[in-house]
Parts: C-alpha cells; sequence; structure tokens
C-alpha cells in the first residue's frame, strides 16, 4: 500500500522509506486504520497511526478528534497520543484521513510501569488545568473549538460563558432534537427533558451556585471516556514503559464532573480509582449533591445511545429525569 502525497507531505516523510500496512478496525463504521512505518533521515524509524474515512462525517469527526487528542495532549502529554494532522488525500479527494502517533497496547494492567502516574492521577491532573482562552475571546469559555462527535453525534459545541447555559442548550436541549429526530416525537420524554433543562439544572449546576457562589472554571475533559476508550500501552515508537492512556477522546471546555457522567453509566472504573481521582481533583461544593450531579451528566449520555440506537436507552433516561425533577425541579 502506497501513502498518499497528501500524508507525506503533513508528515515530511520519504516516500521510499515509507511503508503502509492495515490496522483493523477505527471507531465508526465507514473508517478504517493503518499503521505507518517511516525510516527518518537520522536512520531512526517512527510509526503513526492513521485513520481513513470517505464523505462529511468522517471530515467533521477527524477534525473534532485532531483538536480533542491536541488539547487533552497539551495538558496532559502523557495521556493520549499526539495528532500530527487532518486532511483529504490528494488522489481520492472523498476521503479524510487522521494521523497521530502510534500507539501500542499492550492490553494487560500488569505490564503498567509502577512508576507512571495511574489514570486517575493523570485525568485529575486534566481536570486541575484550567483550559486555555479560545482565539478573540478574553476569559476562559464552555465549549470547544471545533465540532466533536459523542458516538456518531456531531455535538453543537458553540462557546458559552455559562455552563449551566451551555449544559441545559448545548446538551440536553440539543441531544433531545436529535433523539427525535431518530425516534420521532414524544411528548413525555421532551416534556422532561425541558423540565430538567429550566429546572433542575439551575438548581444543581447554575454558575451563582457551585462552588460556594464562585462558579467553576472550565477544564478539557475527555468527553467520551468509558472504559473501551482507555488501556495501557506505549505511545510513539522508542522503547517506552506501557502507561495509562485514553484515545478516541470528543473534548470540549466544561465541569471537571461532567466527564464522570458516561464513567458511572458504563462502569469500570471502581471506588479506589475515584478515592485517588478526588485526592487530587476535589469534589466540587456543595459535595452533597455530587451523586445528583453525576446523575444529570450520565442524562446526556442516556439521550445520546438513545438518539443513536434508540430501544431501552428511553427508560434510563427517564428514570434519572424523573428523581432529579422530583428532588430538584421545585415543584
Amino acid at each position: 500500500m502506497k501513502l498518499d502525497p497528501a500524508v507525506v507531505k503533513l508528515l515530511k516523510l520519504d516516500p521510499d522509506n515509507t511503508s503502509v500496512a492495515s490496522a483493523g478496525g477505527g471507531g465508526m463504521s465507514s473508517a478504517s486504520t493503518s499503521k505507518i512505518t517511516a525510516k527518518l533521515s537520522d536512520g531512526t524509524e517512527k510509526m503513526f497511526f492513521m485513520k481513513t474515512g470517505r464523505g462529511k462525517e468522517a471530515e467533521v469527526m477527524f477534525e473534532g478528534e485532531h483538536a480533542s487528542l491536541n488539547a487533552l495532549h497539551n495538558a496532559v502529554p502523557s495521556l493520549c497520543p499526539q495528532s500530527f494532522g487532518h486532511g483529504h488525500f490528494s488522489s481520492q479527494s472523498s476521503t479524510s484521513f487522521l494521523v497521530t502517533d502510534y500507539l501500542n497496547l499492550t492490553g494487560r494492567s500488569s505490564s503498567r510501569s509502577s512508576s507512571a502516574p495511574s489514570l486517575a492521577a493523570k485525568l485529575a491532573q486534566l481536570h486541575t488545568t484550567p483550559a486555555p482562552i479560545p482565539e478573540d475571546y478574553e476569559k476562559p469559555m464552555f465549549g470547544f473549538p471545533a465540532t466533536t462527535c459523542c458516538g456518531d453525534t456531531p455535538q453543537d459545541n458553540t462557546f458559552k460563558d455559562s455552563w449551566a447555559d451551555f449544559y441545559a442548550n448545548q446538551r440536553l436541549r440539543f441531544i433531545m432534537n436529535q433523539a427525535e429526530k431518530s425516534n420521532g416525537g414524544d411528548k413525555e420524554l421532551h416534556n422532561l427533558v425541558e423540565a430538567t433543562a429550566s429546572k433542575v439544572v439551575p438548581a444543581l449546576i447554575g454558575d451563582d451556585y457551585l462552588n460556594n457562589g464562585k462558579g467553576i472554571t472550565p477544564v478539557v475533559v475527555h468527553g467520551d471516556l468509558w472504559s473501551g476508550n482507555a488501556g495501557v500501552g506505549v505511545i510513539g515508537t522508542k522503547g517506552g514503559e506501557a502507561e495509562d492512556v485514553v484515545y478516541d477522546p470528543s473534548a470540549c471546555y466544561a465541569h471537571s464532573e461532567f466527564e464522570l457522567g458516561i464513567m458511572k453509566m458504563f462502569g469500570g472504573f471502581g471506588g479506589a480509582f475515584l478515592k485517588e481521582y478526588h485526592s487530587i481533583c476535589p469534589k466540587t461544593e456543595p459535595v452533597d449533591e455530587y451523586d445528583d450531579r453525576i446523575k444529570l451528566y450520565e442524562l446526556y449520555h442516556h439521550l445520546n445511545h438513545y438518539a443513536l440506537f434508540g430501544g431501552g436507552y428511553r427508560s434510563g433516561a427517564v428514570s434519572i429525569m424523573k428523581s432529579l425533577i422530583k428532588k430538584h425541579g421545585g415543584g
């Protein structure tokens, strides 16, 4: 397999000293993955990972993943592979690509270096590092500079200075619209989402309520951190030691606890993980409402899964909303 000239140009490689081989599946149904092995001018070898896909869906997904990987990597370099770029093949303009560091997954936690920070410590570092100030803004904002995809859902990451506004509109109301497009109108679900967005969100995560009225600082979150997007491996080529890593992010600048919603929904991160994590990244005040905030954040992922897959995810969303409305709906 020959490497497309657009990728050769991006990575500044010598095509005569570069090989490409298939690397299995690519995370979305229409994507494929490749391993690029290049001999550099100094005689060393470097490996890259490439995803390719066709159409607008792949183009949007790869742009978001490129920005997401680098947002995480810039804050905690050992947490995930670095992305080197994305674009279109010059030989086939309908094909998009994304090129990152190669990640050699070992698949065994026992192979993790004892001297490397744990995933809990890395995630806590990420969540205690203020998000960068977006271009053309004067302060950190909630949102993200690119559209990101959670599963196959392209998300609205328009910047807002209010987390409650962003979560109510860009997450809950937005995903309700997607769910209705996929599954048809649903008056009960629509009314529950509206009550949650208009009453529960201000009561639980209002900007003048969290942290004793001081609000929260946006941080970079992975955004789709279930156990299948975390592992143990070596980033890059040089015989480094295996350590905890994440991949396939859907990042945004958010409340740190938003990350924990999907982590709770699918499990895989136990009590010891959260104990270590919260020893570095404390729970937001009021601490006694922490569990309800995580439920509120988990709700988005139930609704997203319902929009994508239908079926039983609706009942999980309804259950969460009814309990939160009863407790925090003001009546």
